[in-house]
């Protein structure tokens, strides 16, 4: 939806490309330290502990949030 990739694009712009691999401390102390709108950190909040992510798409799967998946 709309909303997802609104919501990816503002994960990814506060996140940046070299925080990868974390876990969701490290994601929640990267928006912090980037001063990330709230709803993020709360959305964050609901990370499982323990996984690993590559990157901000595994970040939004993680979160329910829809993916583009690009397949050649």
């Amino acid at each position: 939806s709309d909303d997802d990739v609104e919501l990816r694009s503002d994960l990814a712009r506060h996140l940046g490309p070299g925080l990868y691999p974390t876990d969701r401390d490290g994601v929640l102390d990267t928006l912090r330290e980037n001063n990330a709108p709230d709803r993020l950190l709360e959305l964050a909040g609901r990370l499982p502990e323990g996984e690993e992510f590559r990157n901000v798409q595994d970040v939004a799967r993680a979160l329910g949030l829809g993916v583009e998946d690009h397949r050649t």
